[in-house]
């Protein structure tokens, strides 16, 4: 197996078809709201690292684990990270390792802060930026001309885009499901606001004592974060990937 492969859905190595599949059966929008349907999906070490020093990108998870990633990507209609993420890994938030469509890229950019270097602009999906009504008018006229288009949205108090709104504001869009990829702040807002439906989680067999999932203290997050129930797991290569849905009770 090699990671330049292209697979189909139900080919996915190591059973990872299934837990797919999994998924996608609750990628429907929430019951009486226009929200779309959320998933959180990371790979961390055993200790629970994110990445092993603060805006230098590793790759932590095996090749199964990443097929199954980027078949995830493809039964969602959005994928989402924050603009720490691009800054650092420069991701190009598309298919390749699996036969699919790309979901549509949204960047959480309060600042404008997107570089015009992004792989994403060479996508044939270009991305969307959900930004601050206080950004930069000038940055957005260059972003919108690169082929971005861009959301000016209230700011929470932290500073950056406030998240319901912008959740209101993608079911509007007709947006029925987001793949939340990271990074650990963008998490951490998502699990503070419950705005999550289902995590997928792959825990890859090293210790790297670095920088984890959530960016702050948990008391400091919400009154109280979730246990998952309906858990389910995969072993896909030397990873193993957990499932579960949120249990805020």
């Amino acid at each position: 197996m090699t990671s330049t492969s292209v697979y189909s859905m139900d080919s996915i190595p190591g059973g990872g078809s299934v837990l797919v599949e999994h998924v996608s059966t609750k990628l429907s929008r929430n019951p009486g709201t226009n929200r779309p349907a959320v998933t959180i999906s990371y790979a961390q070490s055993i200790d629970g690292s994110i990445s092993a020093r603060a805006g230098r990108p590793l790759a932590i998870s095996g090749d199964a684990s990443r097929i199954m990633t980027h078949a995830l990507r493809s039964i969602h209609d959005s994928i989402l990270v924050g603009i720490g993420t691009v800054l650092s890994d420069d991701p190009a938030l598309d298919v390749r390792l699996v036969s699919g469509k790309n979901p549509q890229p949204i960047i959480l950019d309060s600042r404008l802060r997107f570089p015009f270097y992004s792989r994403m602009l060479a996508n044939g999906v270009k991305p969307w930026i959900a930004a601050a009504r206080e950004a930069d008018g000038s940055r957005r006229q260059m972003l919108e001309k690169a082929g971005v288009r861009v959301f000016l949205l209230p700011s929470c108090p932290g500073g950056g885009v406030d998240l319901d709104t912008f959740m209101k504001r993608m079911g509007d869009m007709g947006v029925r499901s987001i793949l939340v990829e990271g990074g650990a702040q963008v998490i951490t807002s998502f699990l503070a606001t419950r705005f999550v439906d289902q995590f997928v989680i792959t825990i890859a067999p090293l210790f790297l004592g670095g920088y984890r999932a959530l960016d702050r203290p948990l008391d400091q997050i919400a009154p109280r974060l979730p246990r998952l129930k309906n858990v389910s797991c995969q072993k896909l290569g030397a990873d193993v990937v957990i499932r579960g849905e949120p249990d805020w009770d």
